[in-house]
Order: C-alpha cells, then structure tokens, then sequence
C-alpha cells in the first residue's frame, strides 16, 4: 500500500469550504472512489495552525494510482483548478510505503 501525502495551507475563511471538498466524503474522495484500487482518505488539521491541512491518499500500489491518474486527468485538472481559491500553498509532501 501506497500512502500520498499533501500539505496544504488554506485560504483564511475557506477552512469549512476545504474541509467539505478534501474530507473523507469531499470531492476528491468521490473521484477517488471510481478505482477500485483507492483504499481512502485521512484529512488531518494542524491543532496549533488552524489553517494547514494534511491529506493522506492510500491506494494499492503506485502504479494503481499512476493509472488512475492517466484515465481521469481531464476530471483530476478540473477539480484541481476548482479548489485553487481555497489554498495559499499546497506541497506534496511524497509518497510513503506501508511497512
């Protein structure tokens, strides 16, 4: 298992808005969901930086996801370009293995 990991600093005020899109039943999770090789979502906030966000995206294995990626680029683009307002700053943090 695969675990993708995003730090995101959100836009002040957008918080509930990025909570409701990156959460476990967001936007991203619904998209997600169409491969059967997505195991789920953790969203975490940041206790003492109310406003920088961590998701973790499992799947099966890299190249599960790198496939999804290729099959749903247009609805992946389209999401991303959606959900810019809500961020100041979003850094993939890397891709961890299970052990």
């Amino acid at each position: 298992m695969i675990n993708i990991v995003w730090q995101f600093e959100v836009a002040p005020g957008a918080e509930e808005e990025f909570e409701k899109h990156y959460g476990t039943e967001g936007t991203w999770v619904h998209l997600f969901r169409r491969d059967p090789a997505f195991r789920g979502t953790l969203l975490l906030r940041d206790r003492e930086y109310q406003r920088r966000y961590i998701t973790i995206d499992r799947w099966d294995d890299l190249s599960s996801y790198d496939n999804f990626r290729e099959r749903f680029a247009e609805e992946y683009h389209e999401i991303d370009v959606q959900m810019e307002s809500l961020t100041i700053n979003e850094t993939k943090i890397g891709i961890f293995e299970a052990i």
